[in-house]
């Protein structure tokens, strides 16, 4: 199949574009595969059956077999990617198995893919290298392993099929697959001493029911024709719990770990121990940088995404926080040394310039960094109170808006926070010069809606989330509606790159799929599940449920904050990217890329979720 469109799809998008074709099989020598495609009563059902025409049984591994699945799921620019791209979230569940895509600026109608015989063990993709970070992929589907005698076959089918948005998908998964098991968690990620709260919900009458986790069978309770699972986290660590339902298969992953302030303080300490450099002689001296978790030892590289500035400010950052709610020497004297070494490499505190690298290198000029290092200021701010640090934070972002700023979708201006922290100093004639810059940047934002600029990547969570962002705070300061009208339409694009399979690190997790290969020590491309920008969406989340009162969003924002804990242990040591597909273009997948570099994002905004400022 080279083509697949939507009845009364006004765009005409082909759901179906890959660079190979739906439907290209894998399998191996000895397996016979004959396929079959029947468009019924508006859905499309395709089933595959493998048959062992030899006289010896044939056992196959999960990436023995793989059917490509081709949903056009690319960046190739904002204005064509709303209307004729998908944002594909796929569940490989075993026995219960999906893809919701959904087009990306979220008109209806989307598509959907649901199995009904057969059992689904992982995907895989294989990308374009030569459009770098723009391509997902084409993604291949993996049947389970499978044995099959001489001359037995295996079918595996499923439904393709319309449906108008996430709620209505899940409705229709129940009524198209007679096999279906609604699962969910209250949180997939918990804390040490919470509850774990897992509901089962078969659509079948059901005599049978086995779970187990770790090797123990877990007790559960009955509730008409659900099975609910409530019991105490203890020990950190990540749980699976297998669901046996009248023989039909699934799971579910659930990540418990230390109390929060546990898990901040393990991970603080490790910074402070074993990611600061200490070497009077260098340039670096007092700098966070990169810790390898393979080899033992901190790294630097002149390259951008493993230097001594840009997105590894955040371990600065979270420090500065954290000392805000504890007293540690350790740390304390980390922080100190770690200022010493911004203002002396990254930052002109008179100026307000931000250096790409160490040495003041500014040979490549990055927008990104200077909300960041404002940020950092603001935080140092709260902590020190002293004047100086919110005078640099003012003037960072005022470098900012010279350098073009009011047309950048920077990741994380604290626009409210800034504000508020001038305004309570009485240095009004600051507040005023900021906030024309900032009324000028969210007219702009209003003005352009969806029609997205290309940044450093074509189109992405974090374009889409910084527009909501800046939206809502100029709201909570203006109290002017179209700010919180232009922020809300920024949320329903937002929204669609969250999936909510039921696993600790996709539930409420925004598909990205290029970090691992920047910022990790592997250099793979492929979907990152968890990433710590998925926070970004968090934010929205929160500051939108707190604006409207919406509990909803106070709900997605607290499971998108506890999805990015994925990326840390309870001994402090982190990982920038969780690399999620089987394998990538042949290379293996489903593994913590070794690097701890910049993943500290996440564990401050969950801390600064957790101890809310209302006035950020």
């Amino acid at each position: 199949m080279r083509e697949l469109i939507l009845k009364d799809d006004k765009y005409k998008m082909n759901w179906a574009e890959g660079t190979a074709e739906w439907g290209t099989l894998k399998a191996p020598k000895g397996i016979e595969v004959s396929t079959s495609t029947e468009p019924v009563g508006g859905v499309i059902r395709e089933s595959y059956v493998f048959t062992n025409v030899t006289d010896k049984d044939i056992f196959t591994s999960l990436r023995d077999i793989g059917i490509y699945a081709t949903f056009n799921d690319d960046y190739i620019d904002s204005e064509k990617c709303m209307t004729n791209r998908c944002h594909m979230h796929i569940w490989c569940g075993g026995d219960v198995s999906y893809v919701m895509a959904l087009r990306m600026g979220g008109e209806p109608p989307h598509l959907g893919l649901v199995l009904t015989e057969g059992s689904l063990g992982g995907y895989s993709v294989e990308r374009d290298f030569s459009k770098i970070s723009n391509d997902r992929g084409d993604l291949i589907l993996h049947p389970s392993p499978m044995s099959l005698a001489p001359g037995e076959s295996r079918v595996m089918s499923w439904t393709l099929f319309e449906h108008s948005g996430k709620a209505d998908f899940y409705e229709k998964l129940g009524q198209i697959c007679t096999r279906y098991i609604y699962v969910s968690a209250e949180n997939y990620v918990v804390f040490s001493g919470e509850r774990i709260h897992l509901e089962l919900r078969p659509v079948f009458e059901f005599s049978n029911a086995r779970i187990v986790c770790g090797g123990r069978n877990v007790d559960f309770n009955m509730c008409d024709n659900m099975i609910v699972i409530d019991e105490t986290a203890d020990d950190a660590g990540s749980r699976t719990y297998e669901i046996d339902i009248d023989g039909v298969k699934t799971y579910c992953n659930i990540l418990v770990q230390p109390r929060l302030e546990e898990l901040v303080r393990a991970r603080c300490r490790f910074i402070a121990e074993k990611q600061q450099y200490d070497a009077p002689n260098s340039g670096l001296d007092g700098a966070f940088l990169i810790y390898d978790n393979e080899e033992g030892h901190i790294y630097y590289n002149r390259e951008n995404d493993r230097n001594g500035g840009r997105e590894r400010v955040c371990m600065g950052i979270l420090l500065a926080r954290y000392l805000q709610c504890v007293n540690d020497d350790i740390i304390s004297e980390s922080l100190k040394k770690y200022i010493g070494y911004a203002e002396r490499e990254l930052v002109d505190t008179e100026s307000g310039t931000v250096y790409n690298d160490y040495g003041r290198d500014d040979s490549f000029e990055r927008l990104y960094n200077y909300p960041w290092m404002s940020l950092f200021y603001l935080e140092l701010y709260s902590l020190y109170t002293e004047r100086r640090y919110l005078e640099t934070a003012y003037r960072i972002l005022k470098e900012f808006y010279a350098r073009g700023g009011s047309r950048f979708y920077a990741i994380e201006i604290p626009l409210k926070r800034i504000c508020g922290e001038l305004e309570r100093a009485e240095m009004y004639e600051y507040r005023t010069e900021l906030l024309k810059n900032f009324t000028e940047h969210c007219d702009h934002l209003l003005a352009r809606g969806t029609h997205y600029p290309a940044h450093e990547v074509n189109y992405e969570q974090s374009i889409v989330a910084p527009a909501a962002d800046l939206l809502l705070q100029m709201y909570e300061i203006t109290g002017d509606t179209k700010y919180l009208d232009g922020g809300r339409k920024q949320l329903e694009v937002l929204e669609l790159f969250n999936g909510l399979q039921p696993d600790c690190r996709m539930y409420e997790t925004a598909i990205r799929h290029w970090d691992g290969y920047w910022f990790g020590k592997r250099r793979l491309y492929g979907d990152t599940y968890p990433h710590y920008w998925s926070a970004l969406t968090a934010n929205v989340y929160e500051r939108y449920g707190r604006i409207t009162g919406d509990a909803e969003h106070m709900q997605k924002a607290e499971a998108a904050y506890r999805g990015v804990l994925n990326l840390f242990r309870a001994d402090g040591t982190a990982s920038c990217a969780y690399v999620y597909p089987v394998s990538v273009n042949g290379k293996c997948g489903s593994y913590f890329d070794p690097y701890a570099n910049d993943q500290d994002w996440g564990l401050y905004f969950m801390l600064r979720h957790r101890i809310t400022n209302h006035n950020e």
